[in-house]
Protein backbone atom coordinates (compact mmCIF):
# COMPACT_ATOMS: atom_id res chain seq x y z
CA UNK A 1 0.00 0.00 0.00
CA UNK A 2 2.77 2.50 0.91
CA UNK A 3 4.41 1.80 -2.46
CA UNK A 4 1.16 2.69 -4.27
CA UNK A 5 0.67 5.84 -2.21
CA UNK A 6 4.27 6.91 -2.89
CA UNK A 7 3.81 6.31 -6.64
CA UNK A 8 0.53 8.24 -6.70
CA UNK A 9 2.13 11.16 -4.86
CA UNK A 10 5.04 11.06 -7.32
CA UNK A 11 2.56 11.31 -10.21
CA UNK A 12 0.86 14.29 -8.55
CA UNK A 13 4.24 15.96 -8.00
CA UNK A 14 5.15 15.39 -11.64
CA UNK A 15 1.84 16.87 -12.81
CA UNK A 16 2.41 19.95 -10.65
CA UNK A 17 5.90 20.27 -12.14
CA UNK A 18 4.55 20.02 -15.69
CA UNK A 19 1.92 22.64 -14.93
CA UNK A 20 4.56 24.94 -13.43
CA UNK A 21 6.69 24.57 -16.57
CA UNK A 22 3.74 25.63 -18.73
CA UNK A 23 3.00 28.81 -16.76
CA UNK A 24 4.61 32.17 -17.50
CA UNK A 25 3.59 34.00 -14.31
CA UNK A 26 6.50 33.81 -11.84
CA UNK A 27 4.40 33.82 -8.66
CA UNK A 28 2.05 31.11 -9.96
CA UNK A 29 5.07 29.07 -11.05
CA UNK A 30 6.59 29.42 -7.57
CA UNK A 31 3.32 28.41 -5.88
CA UNK A 32 3.12 25.24 -7.97
CA UNK A 33 6.79 24.42 -7.33
CA UNK A 34 6.22 24.78 -3.57
CA UNK A 35 3.16 22.53 -3.75
CA UNK A 36 5.22 20.02 -5.70
CA UNK A 37 7.84 20.04 -2.92
CA UNK A 38 5.14 19.53 -0.25
CA UNK A 39 3.80 16.50 -2.09
CA UNK A 40 7.36 15.24 -2.47
CA UNK A 41 7.97 15.44 1.27
CA UNK A 42 4.87 13.29 1.87
CA UNK A 43 5.98 10.80 -0.81
CA UNK A 44 9.35 10.50 0.94
CA UNK A 45 7.64 9.33 4.13
CA UNK A 46 5.77 6.63 2.24
CA UNK A 47 9.03 5.63 0.55
CA UNK A 48 10.54 5.12 4.02
CA UNK A 49 7.54 3.09 5.13
CA UNK A 50 7.68 0.90 2.03
CA UNK A 51 11.38 0.20 2.53
CA UNK A 52 11.25 -0.56 6.25
CA UNK A 53 10.25 -3.57 8.30
CA UNK A 54 7.92 -1.35 10.33
CA UNK A 55 5.14 -0.40 7.94
CA UNK A 56 3.58 2.16 10.28
CA UNK A 57 6.64 4.02 11.65
CA UNK A 58 9.28 6.33 10.18
CA UNK A 59 12.82 6.84 11.46
CA UNK A 60 12.40 10.60 11.57
CA UNK A 61 16.09 11.35 12.15
CA UNK A 62 16.98 9.72 8.82
CA UNK A 63 14.04 11.44 7.18
CA UNK A 64 15.27 14.86 8.40
CA UNK A 65 18.67 14.26 6.80
CA UNK A 66 17.24 13.09 3.47
CA UNK A 67 14.62 15.85 3.21
CA UNK A 68 17.28 18.47 4.00
CA UNK A 69 19.46 17.13 1.21
CA UNK A 70 16.59 17.14 -1.27
CA UNK A 71 15.61 20.71 -0.38
CA UNK A 72 19.19 21.88 -0.94
CA UNK A 73 18.92 20.48 -4.46
CA UNK A 74 15.45 21.97 -5.02
CA UNK A 75 16.61 25.44 -3.93
CA UNK A 76 19.95 26.08 -5.61
CA UNK A 77 22.04 26.91 -2.58
CA UNK A 78 25.79 27.12 -2.94
CA UNK A 79 27.35 24.78 -0.35
CA UNK A 80 30.39 27.06 -0.11
CA UNK A 81 28.08 29.87 1.07
CA UNK A 82 25.28 28.19 3.04
CA UNK A 83 25.73 25.07 5.14
CA UNK A 84 23.14 22.99 6.94
CA UNK A 85 23.94 21.45 10.30
CA UNK A 86 21.68 18.59 11.37
CA UNK A 87 21.31 17.05 14.81
CA UNK A 88 18.57 14.48 14.61
CA UNK A 89 17.90 11.60 16.96
CA UNK A 90 16.71 8.46 15.23
CA UNK A 91 13.27 8.38 16.81
CA UNK A 92 10.58 6.23 15.23
CA UNK A 93 7.39 8.23 14.65
CA UNK A 94 4.01 6.82 13.64
CA UNK A 95 2.74 7.99 10.25
CA UNK A 96 0.12 10.32 11.77
CA UNK A 97 2.94 12.30 13.42
CA UNK A 98 5.63 11.87 10.76
CA UNK A 99 3.60 13.43 7.94
CA UNK A 100 2.73 16.71 9.71
CA UNK A 101 6.27 16.94 11.14
CA UNK A 102 7.73 16.37 7.68
CA UNK A 103 5.53 19.06 6.16
CA UNK A 104 6.42 21.51 8.94
CA UNK A 105 10.14 20.88 8.40
CA UNK A 106 9.64 21.26 4.66
CA UNK A 107 8.08 24.71 5.14
CA UNK A 108 10.56 26.00 7.73
CA UNK A 109 13.65 24.80 5.90
CA UNK A 110 12.35 25.98 2.52
CA UNK A 111 11.75 29.46 3.96
CA UNK A 112 15.28 29.58 5.39
CA UNK A 113 16.79 28.47 2.08
CA UNK A 114 14.75 31.03 0.11
CA UNK A 115 14.93 34.09 2.32
CA UNK A 116 17.65 33.93 5.00
CA UNK A 117 20.67 34.58 2.80
CA UNK A 118 19.88 37.18 0.12
CA UNK A 119 22.49 38.46 -2.30
CA UNK A 120 25.02 35.68 -1.84
CA UNK A 121 25.25 36.14 1.91
CA UNK A 122 27.11 33.40 3.82
CA UNK A 123 25.56 31.53 6.71
CA UNK A 124 24.35 28.40 8.37
CA UNK A 125 21.02 26.71 8.92
CA UNK A 126 20.63 24.41 11.91
CA UNK A 127 18.00 21.69 12.11
CA UNK A 128 17.44 19.82 15.35
CA UNK A 129 15.12 16.94 16.16
CA UNK A 130 15.11 15.12 19.48
CA UNK A 131 13.50 14.34 22.78
CA UNK A 132 13.55 16.96 25.53
CA UNK A 133 13.94 16.27 29.26
CA UNK A 134 10.18 16.86 29.61
CA UNK A 135 9.51 13.92 27.25
CA UNK A 136 8.21 16.20 24.50
CA UNK A 137 9.78 16.15 21.06
CA UNK A 138 11.49 19.24 19.67
CA UNK A 139 11.85 20.06 15.99
CA UNK A 140 13.66 23.32 15.33
CA UNK A 141 14.97 25.11 12.29
CA UNK A 142 17.10 28.21 12.70
CA UNK A 143 19.55 30.29 10.72
CA UNK A 144 22.07 33.06 11.21
CA UNK A 145 20.80 34.93 8.18
CA UNK A 146 18.92 38.15 7.57
CA UNK A 147 16.17 37.36 10.07
CA UNK A 148 12.51 38.22 9.79
CA UNK A 149 11.76 41.76 8.63
CA UNK A 150 10.91 44.12 11.48
CA UNK A 151 7.17 44.35 11.88
CA UNK A 152 6.63 40.94 10.25
CA UNK A 153 3.93 39.13 12.21
CA UNK A 154 4.45 35.46 11.42
CA UNK A 155 1.16 34.61 13.12
CA UNK A 156 -0.82 36.91 10.81
CA UNK A 157 -0.99 33.97 8.39
CA UNK A 158 -0.74 35.75 5.05
CA UNK A 159 1.99 33.27 4.14
CA UNK A 160 0.61 29.97 2.85
CA UNK A 161 3.61 28.09 4.26
CA UNK A 162 3.27 29.52 7.77
CA UNK A 163 -0.48 28.91 7.66
CA UNK A 164 0.25 25.25 6.92
CA UNK A 165 2.77 25.15 9.79
CA UNK A 166 0.24 26.66 12.22
CA UNK A 167 -2.52 24.22 11.23
CA UNK A 168 -0.21 21.21 11.50
CA UNK A 169 1.13 22.39 14.88
CA UNK A 170 -2.45 22.35 16.21
CA UNK A 171 -2.94 18.89 14.70
CA UNK A 172 0.08 17.70 16.73
CA UNK A 173 -1.23 19.39 19.92
CA UNK A 174 2.06 21.25 19.85
CA UNK A 175 3.37 24.74 20.37
CA UNK A 176 5.40 26.82 17.93
CA UNK A 177 7.54 29.80 18.80
CA UNK A 178 9.74 32.12 16.80
CA UNK A 179 12.95 33.10 18.56
CA UNK A 180 14.37 36.37 17.22
CA UNK A 181 16.78 36.95 20.13
CA UNK A 182 19.97 36.17 18.25
CA UNK A 183 21.16 36.70 14.72
CA UNK A 184 18.67 35.40 12.16
CA UNK A 185 15.64 33.50 13.38
CA UNK A 186 14.70 30.13 14.82
CA UNK A 187 11.36 28.33 14.84
CA UNK A 188 10.85 25.75 17.58
CA UNK A 189 8.06 23.19 17.50
CA UNK A 190 7.40 21.19 20.67
CA UNK A 191 4.82 18.42 20.80
CA UNK A 192 3.92 15.50 23.07
CA UNK A 193 4.92 11.97 22.17
CA UNK A 194 4.85 9.05 24.58
CA UNK A 195 6.44 6.53 22.21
Amino acid sequence: MHHRVKNNLAVIAALLGMQADAIEDASAKMALAESQQRVGSMALIHEYLYGSENLDRVNFGRYVRQLSGELCIAYPVRPDLVTIGIEAEEIELPVDLAIPCGLILNELLSNALKYAFPGGRRGKIDVHFGRMASGELLLSCGDDGAGMPSGFDWQDLHSMGLRIVTILTKQLDGSLILDRNGIGSRFELKFPYAG
